[in-house]
């Protein structure tokens, strides 16, 4: 494609300049409008300078990919209301061998739940409870929040749903989730394996410190005084049986010391221990308060007043102590039908998530079959809305609709950089020597989505290069163009972990650290630098190989 008009070119450049300002440095000084808004205008430009008409840029909208974002996002929040990421936490913990054991967990567990619940849900979820496991074992949060975010990265590039790089990949490129998958699979398990290798190598010896007793004493004294406030089913047994004793004996005194008029009472008397044999059970139930006083306060003084008042008219003692043992057995049918409802409460909440990833494992094996990967995740997150059977609107606000518009925007702006004819001319230039079927075309192209992804950020890197790339490609084969379409997916997304400033999931990961609550940490850019430029080097060389 040649070069538009001077006029077209220059005004086009000023409005993806200004959009990359503003997507790159969100709080520029000068015009802090943040992102979303940035791609918005950015979009406005280049209709208003006319290097795009408004049926151009309504088209240059990619719904599907859109759609497929939207899915996969609502699908993430009714897997996080279903627990499903507790489940991985607990998974994170369970049998934890020490540090080491617990970086490698990280690493995998991170790598897997990005590359099937979108890296961001992941990053989010996880971040917290990386902060806690390393707080509670006085170990340096640094390596683990490493291991997150950066496992996270090489992990999303597996799946078209992991992050939304791949997922304009997916729907321009045509190419089916299961062909996706086995694509960069092997690529990513080798990658995690030596990122993991990588971390431990360098933060070895943080890793080896044990905790100390004087945290060890702390943590189990918490735990005792958590403990010491908590309902105990053994310590209401012991004193659900000693007050029980307590009753026995006083109708044992009764029996051996009662009056003539008392004994004129052991029919009631009789009826009362009955009714203890019998509800002996549920008495445990009752709380510890609502038992002491019905027994204390009531039943036991209405008991004492028939052995101490021999002479009072038969009537009246009965009917007291038959007052309240009705009470008692008031308290505990309330509290035997609060226990049935909550039984039944819970068996339903089970049985919801059960359905709840029922419906995930059914989206994930028709993606793999080659159904259309958009109308897919609508669907799959339809279901759950109506599973869910509540007003949907809480659980749908939790989807990143800003995300959505920044994603409109950078659609529109792209396609209009792209009606410059700068980009066509650059790649020109650039093709002869970044054949896919050569070794070094490979490294070449790799170089060159490595610095573009971190200078204008890796989604506008795939719209700007995807089908430049490929239609080269596509010239030498049909295999080669697939090719070229996972290794655009396989760097744009791991040259995320070559700065802090470049990925996603690092940007959430030190935004979820520093607002954790009472758990804040700050990751600093060289600390991460140290560890993300040999990463980031390695692993891409690794998958550079492996793709096939």
């Amino acid at each position: 494609m040649a070069l538009a008009s001077s006029v077209k070119v220059v005004l086009g450049s000023l409005a993806f300049a200004i959009f990359w300002v503003l997507a790159v440095f969100p709080a520029v000084p000068f015009l802090p409008i943040g992102r979303d808004a940035g791609s918005l205008l950015g979009a406005i430009l280049m209709v208003v300078f006319r290097v795009l008409t408004p049926d151009q840029a309504y088209a240059a909208i990619e719904l599907p990919t859109l759609g497929l974002l939207l899915g996969t996002m609502v699908v993430s929040v009714y897997l996080k209301k279903a627990d499903m990421f507790k489940y991985l936490e607990n998974l994170l913990s369970w049998k934890s061998k020490g540090a080491k054991d617990l970086l490698c967990r990280i690493c995998l567990i991170s790598a897997i739940s990005s590359a099937l619940f979108t890296i961001d849900t992941s990053c989010v979820v996880l971040t917290e409870f990386v902060l806690k496991i390393a707080r509670k074992n006085n170990l340096p949060p640094e390596p683990f929040l490493l291991a997150l975010a950066s496992s996270a990265n090489i992990g999303s590039s597996a799946t078209p749903i992991g992050n939304p790089q791949n997922l304009v990949i997916a729907v321009q490129s045509k190419i089916s989730f299961g062909s996706f998958l086995s694509g960069i699979l092997p690529a990513m398990l080798v990658g995690v394996v030596v990122n993991a290798l990588i971390l431990l190598s360098m933060y070895w010896r943080s890793l080896s410190i044990q905790k100390d007793e004087t945290d060890a004493a702390v943590d189990v004294v918490e735990e005792e005084d958590v403990d010491s406030h908590r309902f105990s089913p053994a310590m209401m047994s012991h004193i659900t049986s000693s007050n029980s004793q307590e009753w026995y004996s006083r109708l044992e005194t009764i029996n051996e010391h009662g009056s003539p008029n008392v004994h004129g009472n052991m029919g009631h008397v009789e009826t009362i221990r009955n009714r203890l044999s019998s509800n002996e059970n549920e008495i445990h139930r009752v709380p510890c308060g609502t038992l002491d006083s019905a027994r204390n306060s009531s039943a036991s003084k209405e008991l004492e007043d028939v052995v101490s008042s021999p002479k009072r008219e038969e009537i009246i003692p009965s009917k007291t102590v038959v007052r309240s043992m009705d009470r008692l057995r008031d308290a505990l049918s309330i509290e035997s039908s609060e226990g049935k409802e909550d039984l039944t409460i819970r068996w339903q909440r089970m049985l919801w998530k059960l359905c709840v990833y029922l419906i995930t494992i059914g989206m994930l094996i028709a993606l793999l079959m080659g159904l259309n990967m958009s109308w897919t995740t609508i669907t799959a997150a339809l279901a759950l809305v109506v599973l869910d059977f509540k007003e949907s609107r809480p659980c749908l606000e939790k989807a990143s609709y800003s995300l959505l518009i920044f994603s409109c925007g950078m659609f529109i702006t792209v396609d209009g950089f792209n009606k410059t004819g700068i980009p066509s001319t650059l790649w020109a230039l650039m093709a002869p020597y970044a054949q896919i079927d050569h070794a070094s075309g490979i490294a070449v192209l790799a170089i060159v989505v490595l610095l573009l992804s971190n200078l204008a950020s890796s989604v506008p890197t795939v719209l700007l290069l995807g089908g430049r790339v490929a239609a080269s490609a596509a010239v030498i084969s049909a295999v080669d163009e697939k090719k070229a379409w996972l290794i655009l997916a396989w760097v744009s997304t791991v040259v995320g972990n070559l700065s802090l400033l470049e990925s996603a999931a690092y940007l959430t990961v030190c935004e979820e650290a520093r607002r954790a609550p009472r758990l804040g940490y700050t990751l600093s850019f060289w600390s991460h630098l140290k560890f993300g430029l040999p990463s980031t080097l390695i692993v891409t060389v690794i998958g550079l190989i492996l793709i096939r």
